[in-house]
């Protein structure tokens, strides 16, 4: 078990948002089955996810936690974590906390975090090729999200900043057939230029990205060979209509100014909880059905297994054995 002494308390820095945006942007062509085009929720939970799994890092490296990594987890996978700790898998299961009354709670009483679940996605968890000695790594991150176009303008005028973006429909982002999308146009109806980045992916179904200049009112064809468009992002408001066209398609998206959402998140605190290994959650987690209501989400949209924090282990612990594990290893090296 784990006490409110147990949780390590870690700083937010606007870098992690920034890291977190760009990984989140190369898979979203990948995601688009799981997400819903208009909702950008999905996209704000993986820019958390990255930021957490970015400061446990930097947070090792300091301690001086010896850690290694399966190379760069693919963006076709945004939820496989490639972080390991005594040779064994690290899997790391974060929550954005987004609610301003509940991260004021917890910056008030760290100790409410106890009593709320560890959950794992159940198709995760059948999904993924686990060792019993794997294990899952429990965090929080507490920070603010914009959630109407009403608290997307409060944050500008505070000056804070923001990522627009526009998520294209399914036949732009997954199309039935693998071939260029053509030679692609887009026209602007604001007053002013605007700068618009285009993400999507090459014939080889690499990423592929290009920033554009849209002069009002004017028609700009787009250079770079698109086989998937993903979606698009602009630098800053825009009070007029979008267009962009497709001829191979032969379709045109407009995208007008209550469209754009804004997946930047306004991180305050992390903090990491405790850990268990997966055939220990295996034999002691519980389901929870879809649409229970538990500290991290209002709803769940998925069954989950779960049970709660304070049962989880101290990553104290975990930490000393690491480095104990590695001691061990180096010096069985030198004999």
């Amino acid at each position: 078990m784990i006490t409110a002494e147990d949780l390590i308390h870690l700083p937010y820095t606007a870098d992690l948002t920034e890291a977190g945006i760009a990984y989140a942007c190369r898979s979203l062509a990948y995601i688009y089955d799981r997400m819903d085009a208009s909702s950008f929720d999905r996209l704000q939970h993986i820019v958390g996810n990255v930021a957490v799994e970015l400061t446990l890092r930097r947070y090792l490296g300091e301690e001086g936690i010896p850690f290694g990594t399966r190379g760069v987890s693919p963006f076709t996978d945004p939820n496989r974590h490639d972080i390991t700790l005594g040779g064994h898998r690290c899997d790391v299961k974060s929550y954005l906390i987004a609610k301003r009354g509940q991260i004021t709670d917890i910056r008030r009483d760290p100790a409410c975090l106890l009593q709320a679940p560890a959950l794992v996605p159940l198709d995760q968890y059948s999904a993924g090729s686990h060792n019993d000695r794997d294990i899952y790594l429990f965090a929080f991150l507490c920070g603010l999200t914009t959630i109407s176009q009403a608290d997307l303008h409060a944050a500008s005028a505070a000056g804070q900043p923001f990522y627009l973006i526009h998520p294209m429909p399914k036949p732009w982002a997954r199309p039935s057939l693998w071939q260029p999308l053509g030679s692609l146009v887009l026209k602007s109806g604001a007053e002013t230029i605007l700068s618009v980045e285009l993400g999507g992916q090459t014939e080889n179904r690499n990423f592929l990205s290009q920033s554009v200049e849209l002069p009002p009112r004017k028609r700009v064809q787009v250079e770079a060979r698109f086989y998937t468009l993903a979606y698009i992002h602009a630098q800053d408001f825009s009070q007029g209509r979008i267009g962009i066209h497709s001829p191979s398609l032969d379709k045109t998206v407009v995208i007008l100014p209550h469209q754009w959402g804004n997946i930047w998140v306004y991180g305050m605190d992390i903090l990491l909880a405790g850990y268990i290994t997966h055939g220990e959650f295996h034999r002691r987690a519980s389901l929870i059905r879809t649409g229970s209501r538990t500290l991290q989400y209002g709803m769940t949209h998925t069954r989950n297994l779960a049970l709660p924090i304070v049962d989880l282990h101290p990553l104290g612990r975990l930490f000393e054995r690491v480095r104990e594990w590695e001691s061990a290893t180096n010096s069985s090296d030198l004999e």
